[in-house]
């Protein structure tokens, strides 16, 4: 890796330690189909509680940010770049699923980062 790499990695490594404000609109779990060379997206409802937490609309509980918990997504987005699955979300998605611009703004660094897995054949796990 380049000095310039290093540097780079260093400086996403440290932003992705600060806290952030969860969106109200939900979350997203991304990965891609290899099979069918697309990016997908699965979106998730949530309430955020008084104290910052995502709270599970149905069962009322916190939704834990490490490890697998099993629930229903509200709606499946897939495209085969990071700008179709912009559109489809942000442009054709009404209302819009994302309620907040740093968190659009993720997502849209996510869908790029994953469209440049799928392309190279590099393993994506989502930040």
């Amino acid at each position: 890796m380049n000095s310039l790499s290093s540097k780079i990695c260093a400086i996403d490594d440290e932003l992705s330690k600060r806290d952030l404000a969860l969106d109200p609109g939900g979350y997203f779990i991304i990965y891609l189909d290899r099979e069918a060379e697309l990016i997908c997206a699965k979106h998730y409802t949530n309430v955020i509680d008084e104290r910052g937490l995502a709270i599970d609309p149905e069962t009322g509980k916190p939704i834990p940010a490490r490890g697998k918990v099993e629930r229903t997504h509200e709606t499946l987005f897939s495209g085969s770049t990071a700008k179709e699955l912009c559109v489809k979300i942000f442009e054709e998605t009404d209302p819009c699923s994302v309620t907040m611009l740093d968190h659009a703004a993720y997502l849209g660094r996510e869908f790029m980062r994953a469209q440049m897995a799928l392309v190279s054949g590099e393993e994506y796990v989502q930040d």
